[in-house]
């Protein structure tokens, strides 16, 4: 049986499982109201992804519009994209400067907020955050905050690390837990109760599926089984990660683990790990389990390394200090992740617009390289906002007197239909955007 809540949405259910299903045009999905028209127009969903220490500052430009836009190597791996590409230049948070370290320019980068140092943690409500108080309500997981890199709770430089490795704060003293575990944040979208569970989500909803399908257009029972296709997919990969020994981030003092690893973890091969936790962020907006996700895919003082491309000589961190090739191969990497998750919703087709014209996909780090100049912020965001983001553009904001970052995310908020009126430092949106 097909039961709904959440605004009436549609769910397949099972024992201790509750799996949202995607836009279907048998079945009225998104609104509260069935019997109108609109109550089947999907919503806008925001994605954050951020990787720490900047990129190569001569590699990070974009110049031009629509099809004719140019864009620097770091950010070739977007080329397909580059008419629903917004890069915006020269925005910066002032908080961020006091402090001229990681930390500092971190803590705050989606609030604008002063932080606390001398080890008091004090920063803002994050703008993604401050959306998902105010509307995750209507779904099952208000919002996720998903990571690659653990945090770090020392402290540099009189300010906590933990500023480092959380961009994401639920009130101004609790930075919002970090999700590092494919298998448990998969939980969180499909389980009722999150926790390991000996049977796959698809198995527990198998009976519901099967009677679904018997009542649905032919187009849509073959979306279903696409859709339960991919969750299948993603949970072997989760079963399957961590098996291939690399080790990411700092070395260990065993070459080699000396006892038999467990069956629920983090992923050793980054590579790996990235691409799930990229994947549950589709799946987590193409089933509407959330609209707002963040995915921190590493911390800014970043100690990982990355044998899968052949970069496992020296940390992140270090390595951000140089422009060498190796450097362009990594911020290449990260890039690579938005373009795959940029692919993977633009193949999702919800009613006359895919996902990805349903979303905005923002990426960013705190400083533009590695020598922490944060003068200027870089930035780009990848979607259609529901139709009502245009790509294609640069927008200049550097000779501009109010370039606070928080004017984009009050411009973001709005396309979500979430008006604070003002937030952080910024009393107005980009009107630009």
């Amino acid at each position: 049986m097909i039961h709904s809540s959440f605004s009436r949405r549609a769910f397949l259910r099972g024992v201790g499982v509750s799996m949202a299903l995607p836009w279907m045009e048998s079945l009225p999905v998104w609104g509260d109201a069935a019997s109108t028209a609109s109550s089947s127009e999907a919503p806008v969903r925001l994605a954050v992804l951020f990787s720490g220490n900047g990129f190569h500052s001569k590699e990070w430009w974009a110049r031009g519009e629509g099809k004719d836009l140019q864009l620097g190597q770091v950010l070739s791996p977007l080329n397909d994209f580059r008419e629903r590409l917004l890069f915006v230049k020269g925005l910066y948070n002032e908080e961020a400067q006091k402090g001229n370290i990681h930390s500092s320019q971190t803590g705050n980068l989606l609030s604008g907020a002063p932080l606390a140092s001398g080890g008091e943690i004090r920063s803002g409500t994050s703008f993604d955050q401050w959306i998902a108080q105010q509307s995750g309500r209507s779904t099952k997981v208000p919002s996720l905050v998903l990571a690659c890199e653990k945090a770090n709770p020392s402290v540099h430089k009189n300010y906590s690390m933990l500023y480092s490795s959380h961009i994401s704060w639920s009130s101004p003293t609790t930075p919002t837990p970090l999700e590092l575990y494919p298998a448990l944040a998969f939980d969180r979208l499909f389980k009722d109760e999150v926790g390991r569970g000996d049977r796959s989500v698809l198995d527990a909803v198998l009976g519901d599926a099967r009677d679904l399908r018997r009542r649905v257009s032919t187009l849509d029972q073959r979306k279903l089984d696409e859709y339960l296709d991919s969750v299948r997919e993603v949970e072997q990969r989760i079963e399957n990660a961590g098996k291939k020994g690399e080790l990411q981030g700092w070395r260990p003092t065993l070459a080699a683990p000396d006892r038999p690893r467990p069956a629920d973890g983090i992923p050793q091969d980054i590579g790996e790990h990235m691409r799930l936790m990229c994947d549950i962020l589709v799946l987590a907006f193409q089933t509407d389990t959330t609209r707002i996700c963040t995915l921190k895919l590493n911390n800014d003082h970043s100690s990982l390394r990355f044998p899968n491309l052949g970069v496992d000589y020296m940390i992140h961190h270090l390595l951000s200090h140089s422009d060498t090739a190796d450097w362009l191969k990594v911020n290449q990497f990260f890039l690579e992740q938005v373009a795959y998750i940029a692919r993977r919703l633009d193949g999702i087709r919800e009613g006359e617009r895919t996902l990805l014209d349903n979303s905005m996909l923002m990426f960013c780090s705190s400083m533009m390289n590695g020598n922490h100049d944060a003068s200027q912020l870089p930035v780009v965001v990848v979607g259609g906002g529901g139709g009502r983001l245009k790509g294609g553009r640069v927008l200049e904001y550097r000779d501009k007197p109010d370039r606070q970052m928080c004017r984009l995310y009050l411009s973001l908020m709005d396309k979500m239909n979430v008006r604070p009126g003002t937030f952080g430092d910024a009393k107005l949106p980009l009107e630009e955007v």
